[in-house]
């Protein structure tokens, strides 16, 4: 690649993500430590930041919000870890389908699934109805869990449905490991236990620190559940709630910098570690194999471990199904009726149809923006010898670390009447650019992950052989480039779209008008609505749930085998 074309590129990739990426979080930090006097005039104060840790409603909140992260980041790492060491030195029965089979929680954005769980432990819920069935809870006196679990019920949430990407950075970081290390150590006869402590668990490290950021940031600043389980102590509720009285009130700013500064300590805390740690991460001599067959009843207990973590990590999709097809559930395991009827009631429904319609365009919209921009940066990254390039792969990456909570709070504010992306705010308050460009940087590490990998696996001297029969850089790249790594993009571009068409955060914040909700917003309106409001979002929730689970299937066929779309 030409260093002019390399710089040229640099240059707009780094102008897009200063204005719509920097700039609205950089924004949010500004106004919180931002006062103004009597005659108008701003001025640094730490006046709004201090409210919020000497009020005692606020300190709970983030106190709540910190251990929600750290709590369910172990509950995710108690779930991943094993599955990715028996994926790692086995090989079992049906172990490529189980392997994608445990992505399967994935498939359902967590509030979503919240409403499920929610039917399931409520006190006439078919949790206590089943205790009561076998005799082990009085019928009168039944206990009632969400009241007295929501945090624990919160940490379930988050565990059963972030575990799968925290498996696969654990996963990608096994198999880049050198074997060798534990065969010499294995030689000098060091039991099995003490391999995975001494040797196994500390070249694993960078996977393990670099999963376990994404989920504690995701965790950090959940929204979707909290709301769902009526749980109101916790930050980004407390944000949420402030948006109502966003002009006078800058406690939801001091909220929202507090949350950013901590997410960033911890993302950069982890590329610390994975930097501090290249030890033994050489690539895999090529033919060693160091999965160990299996048959027998030791074949049968690993796939069963991979089963049995499918169907718990399932309960919510099940209940969000149940109670999508419940004509009667009150006290009872399961419905007592069956019916479609919320199906087909949803459809003529004024939310549900534009929703689906509002969330293909957007999602697809900004899949293409992050396509275009992660495909200019992986090209840059792989095939430049720019010095700086890797700054330029670390600045696309940081949509990582910055809560979505945080960006969708700097686009609301930033698209209000007088400020500089109001100019994004179309006839009507139509909020299609500024979702549009939040789905895109948000979700644009998918892509370049994807692309990137993609880039490094394919051989240049082809493109080179091109370039000398002729052809120009734009036709080497649409003839060459592209078809070698297009199943690399297909995947990151599915990850993309589908996680874009449930983003929840930028949705819930940025969407006000009904005739523009997406699908999530929808959701959540619907959960709040009279009668059958609860079926017809579970009903919703469903078609969303089947749709994304295409998508993933679709993105672990093309790109599983690359273990490095969720990497950070």
């Amino acid at each position: 690649m030409k260093r002019s074309n390399a710089i040229f590129l640099t240059a707009i990739i780094c102008a897009l993500m200063t204005v719509f990426f920097i700039y609205p979080a950089g924004m949010v930090v500004k106004q919180a430590f931002e006062g103004t006097n009597a005659d108008g005039e701003k001025f640094f104060t730490l006046e709004f930041i201090l409210t919020v840790f000497q009020n005692p409603i606020y300190r709970e909140g983030m106190w709540n919000a910190l251990a929600l992260g750290l709590v369910s980041t172990l509950a995710t790492l108690a779930i991943a870890l094993p599955l990715a060491m028996i994926g790692h030195r086995y090989d079992f029965f049906c172990k490529r389908a189980l392997g994608v089979l445990v992505l399967a929680p994935l498939i359902l954005p967590p509030f979503v699934g919240a409403v499920g769980v929610k039917q399931m432990l409520g006190v006439n819920g078919a949790f206590n109805a089943l205790l009561i069935d076998m005799g082990l809870m009085d019928a009168a006196l039944p206990y009632d869990w969400l009241a007295n679990g929501r945090f624990a019920g919160i940490v379930l949430m988050n565990a059963l449905h972030l575990y799968p990407i925290l498996y696969m950075n654990i996963a990608a970081a096994l198999a880049n490991l050198d074997p060798a290390m534990e065969q010499a150590a294995e030689n000098l006869g060091c039991p099995p236990w003490k391999r995975f402590l001494r040797i196994t668990m500390p070249l694993a490290m960078p996977g393990i620190f670099a999963g376990s950021s994404i989920v504690f940031i995701w965790s950090f600043t959940e929204l979707g559940v909290p709301l769902v389980f009526d749980f109101s102590r916790v930050a980004p509720v407390q944000i949420f709630d402030g948006l109502k009285s966003l002009d006078t009130n800058p406690i939801p700013y001091a909220l929202t910098a507090i949350l950013l500064i901590i997410a960033a300590v911890v993302f950069l805390f982890s590329k610390l570690v994975i930097g501090r740690a290249p030890l033994g991460t050489a690539p895999r001599p090529k033919g060693m194999q160091t999965a160990k067959k299996l048959t027998g009843w030791k074949s049968a207990v690993c796939s069963l471990w991979f089963i049995l973590t499918f169907a718990i990590a399932s309960i919510p999709h099940l209940g969000v199904l149940l109670l999508s097809l419940a004509g009667r559930w009150y006290g009872t395991v399961i419905p007592d009726e069956l019916t479609f009827n919320h199906y087909i009631e949803a459809l003529g429904n004024g939310l549900v149809v534009p929703s689906i319609q509002n969330s293909l365009m957007y999602a697809g919209c900004a899949t293409l923006v992050a396509l275009v921009i992660g495909l200019s940066v992986a090209w840059v990254v792989v095939r430049s010898d720019l010095k700086f390039r890797n700054v330029l792969d670390a600045l696309v990456m940081l949509p990582l670390a910055v809560p979505g909570l945080v960006m969708a709070f700097g686009y609301l504010s930033l698209s209000q009447e007088g400020k500089p992306f109001h100019f994004l705010v179309g006839a009507g308050g139509n909020p299609f650019m500024l979702l549009v460009i939040a789905y895109a940087f948000r979700r644009l590490p998918y892509v370049v992950r994807a692309a990137v990998a993609g880039l490094q696996q394919s051989n240049p001297m082809l493109e080179e052989a091109a370039k000398s029969l002729g052809a120009t850089p734009a036709r080497t790249m649409r003839r060459v480039a592209i078809p070698l790594i297009g199943a690399n993009l297909a995947a990151g571009s599915i990850l993309a779209f589908a996680f874009a068409m449930l983003e929840v955060s930028d949705s819930l914040i940025l969407a006000q008008q009904a005739e523009h909700y997406p699908i999530t917003k929808a959701i959540y309106t619907l959960l709040s609505t009279l009668g059958n409001g609860t079926e017809l979002a579970a009903a919703l929730g469903v078609w969303a749930m089947v749709f994304l689970s295409v998508a993933i299937m679709g993105a672990a066929i093309l790109g599983g085998k690359r273990g490095g779309l969720f990497k950070v």
